[in-house]
């Protein structure tokens, strides 16, 4: 592994930290909420920090492939890989704009470079064979029916809200575009990065191909952290701390844990499949590579976090 660079921060934001809960997603309501989130980017760039972001993309995908059913008839359509492209292209943009709008307030002169990234599975991984992360739109169960046959789509059901497509979700394990976005940190720009946790891609005869697959974005966030050297990794979601029990009568915050602890955690399934499970896991993989914290917070409250007045931290060594 890399040596770390210093004062060097990765910073997950989650997809749906650009369309909040009640909105219907419009650009110019995903314009404001990176405007609210770059403010506090920009702080942490203005400290003196090298800051490489990464982004989910749930709704902006669910949004492409829906496009691109509906308009089928008109236009051509799109493969899962190259709607992950897209959403690349839209949210890198609006990010991209909104930091450097943030940046120039702020009076620091630094450059911002949204990067579209491929990421390396293994076309032989066991997701494949069982797909499981939901995406686009709910169906009936007649038009779900006719998808599964038409299309060859995997269905699963959703008792109370009707039918949805599954695909896989294998393991990352390269990032194409080390290489480039290494050269942009070097050269000390906020780089954004495996937006949607990357382009999924395997090896074909020396090339690489585009397949039908997502990948979890925190995963994929921790392996170009640990391979760029970062110190630590923010991963910004819907919560301003992590909680065992949580929702239940002894639900209880957790300001700091060692990877053992978040590891015992994790095993007695405190953590729920598509939600902080995948954090903690993508959590544990950078510790063991080598990294030196995971702090797990919401949007408004990175800059905190990072000082330690906010957020949950995962540290590699024994905490008290």
């Amino acid at each position: 592994m890399p040596e770390r660079l210093k004062n060097s921060v990765l910073i997950a934001v989650g997809g749906n930290s650009l369309i909040r809960a009640g909105q219907k997603g419009t650009i110019p309501e995903q314009f404001a909420n990176a405007h609210l989130a770059c403010r506090q980017v920009a702080d942490i760039v203005k400290r003196g920090f090298r800051v490489v972001l990464t982004h989910g993309n749930g709704p902006q995908v669910g949004s492409q492939l829906l496009r691109s059913e509906l308009g089928a008839s008109q236009a051509y359509t799109l493969p899962l890989d190259v709607c992950d492209a897209m959403t690349q292209g839209e949210i890198g943009y609006i990010l991209q704009n909104a930091l450097q709008s943030v940046l120039k307030e702020r009076g620091v002169n630094r450059d911002v470079a949204a990067i579209v990234t491929q990421v390396l599975v293994d076309a032989h991984d066991p997701a494949f064979s069982h797909p499981t992360k939901p995406i686009g739109p709910f169906y009936t169960e007649e038009t779900a029916q006719q998808k599964r046959l038409e299309l060859g789509w995997s269905i699963i059901e959703d008792a109370s809200r009707g039918y949805r497509r599954v695909v896989p979700s294998p393991l990352p394990l390269e990032i194409v575009e080390l290489d480039v976005i290494k050269s942009c940190v070097a050269a000390d720009m906020v780089v954004i990065a495996c937006g949607g946790g990357g382009i999924p891609v395997v090896r074909d005869n020396g090339a690489v191909r585009g397949v039908e697959a997502v990948i979890d974005k925190d995963r994929a966030s921790a392996l170009l952290a640990s391979h760029l050297g970062v110190e630590r990794i923010i991963i910004s979601t819907e919560v301003e701390q992590v909680f065992i029990n949580f929702k239940k009568p002894q639900q209880q915050p957790i300001r700091s844990m060692d990877a053992a602890r978040a590891r015992r955690y994790l095993s007695e399934g405190h953590f729920l499949e598509g939600s902080m499970k995948p954090k903690i896991e993508a959590a544990l993989y950078f510790l063991e590579a080598g990294g030196d914290e995971v702090i797990i917070t919401n949007p408004e409250h990175l800059l905190a976090a990072l000082d330690g007045k906010s957020g949950t931290h995962i540290l590699r060594r024994v905490s008290p």
